[in-house]
């Protein structure tokens, strides 16, 4: 479904990503875990070409896209949540969940409002609430949810596990896997890797622009030097 391979960015002359290959299939739940400032969401956003990359490629379902603008993959399916969830903050949550919507596309689900607030029950009970007025953590529900209105195939997370109180944190998985079981490819950032191994299939490790592994969850699981190495703070 995502196939990144040999990806270059920059910020202005800094050389931020060198040679980042990643890929993740439907029906998948891939990590990409590194410390803060290892590169991960500059990943997320040259794959959706807001960083335009400078070298390397990125196909969707077979596409190449790595020349695309945001809003035309957008338009193909994949779906970005970012690190800082830009909610609508004068907006409710229905008028956000709106400002998402596309129309049902071959090969993903669609999604309703009704649909949403059964995976984010919270969302259910706040409707005509204002943005600016939920927790950090039903903010982050609600970026999610509006981005599923999307009816994207691909969907990226960037920290969806940041910042968020235990309990939510575990609603969060829990509607990571049912996304999995909606068949979409799912690739999330997180330095939590705890919150990764309930989660996902595979990961791959980043520092400094640079994939330094990518393997089975287990794999991971099993190699302490690695974690210690890359993970640890």
């Amino acid at each position: 479904m995502l196939e990144v391979r040999d990806l270059h960015a920059y910020y202005g002359r800094a050389h931020i990503l060198h040679g980042v290959s990643l890929d993740a299939a439907a029906g998948e739940v891939v990590a990409l875990l590194g410390r803060n400032g290892a590169g991960k969401s500059t990943v997320m956003k040259a794959i959706m070409g807001v960083v335009p990359p400078a070298r390397g490629s990125v196909a969707f379902d077979g596409r190449r896209i790595e020349r695309l603008s945001p809003y035309r993959i957008a338009r193909l399916g994949l779906g970005w949540v970012p690190e800082d969830r830009r909610v609508f903050t004068e907006l409710s949550v229905m008028e956000n969940l709106s400002v998402g919507r596309q129309p049902p596309r071959d090969g993903a689900p669609t999604w309703t409002e009704e649909r949403l607030f059964t995976l984010f029950p919270n969302l259910g009970r706040m409707r005509e609430r204002p943005g600016g007025r939920m927790s950090g953590g039903e903010q982050q529900m609600l970026t999610i949810a509006r981005t599923l209105m999307g009816n994207p195939r691909c969907v990226l997370l960037d920290e969806p596990s940041e910042g968020l109180a235990p309990i939510i944190v575990e609603q969060m998985a829990h509607s990571i896997r049912a996304l999995k079981e909606e068949g979409l490819c799912v690739v999330l950032s997180e330095q939590n890797l705890h919150f990764c191994q309930t989660v996902a299939d595979r990961a791959y490790i980043i520092e400094k622009g640079q994939i330094r592994f990518g393997g089975t969850m287990e794999a991971l699981a099993a190699d302490a030097g690695l974690r210690e190495q890359y993970l640890s703070v």
